[in-house]
């Protein structure tokens, strides 16, 4: 019991600093996209970056909501006693508010993109943009609990042997893959 409520604190610690870390940047979107509307020419904008702005501004005032949440839960539910069900639902609201702003971030690239250049520009950054922070943020670590996986699967075989299979040691020194 002691090393499962010291593991849950120190997960709940890592949680909530990497938080401190996140919203910041998300403070600081959230407060430029306050004050764009009040810019001189922003009455210029067309309708589909009006639409897009707006998107980003939603997108954002969510994921400052959802990354937010995990504090306010651990405020309020620190002494019950309740760790492990703070820790996996403060980890979902974590990651939806991180998807959100995925969609956040893209959307105000949009916006940008589409003003200094043209629409179809605007959308292959929009959706490049996109792809790329949820392939960061989502698919690179979720790959890794695959490959951890596997390697467990096959913890009596040696992760990397010295040469490829069919060559010697001496034609090739490079560690390989097993």
């Amino acid at each position: 019991m002691g090393d499962d409520q010291s593991r849950l604190d120190r997960e709940l610690d890592e949680l909530l600093s990497e938080l401190r870390v996140a919203l910041p940047g998300v403070q600081v979107l959230f407060a430029f996209l306050l004050t764009v509307p009040f810019a001189t020419g922003f009455a210029d904008v067309t309708d589909l970056q009006k639409a897009m702005f707006f998107v980003a501004f939603v997108a954002t005032a969510l994921s400052f909501a959802l990354l937010l949440a995990p504090t306010a839960h651990h405020r309020l539910r620190w002494r019950q006693f309740d760790k492990e069900r703070l820790l996996r639902s403060s980890t979902r609201l974590t990651l939806v508010g991180l998807a959100v702003l995925v969609v956040a971030i893209a959307a105000a690239a949009f916006v940008l993109t589409d003003v200094l250049f043209n629409t179809v520009a605007a959308t292959v950054m929009a959706v490049a943009l996109g792809a790329f922070l949820a392939a960061g943020w989502f698919l690179l670590p979720l790959s890794w609990q695959g490959a951890a996986r596997n390697r467990s699967r096959r913890s009596t075989q040696p992760v990397f042997r010295a040469e490829p299979p069919g060559r010697s040691r001496a034609s090739n020194n490079l560690l390989w893959p097993a």
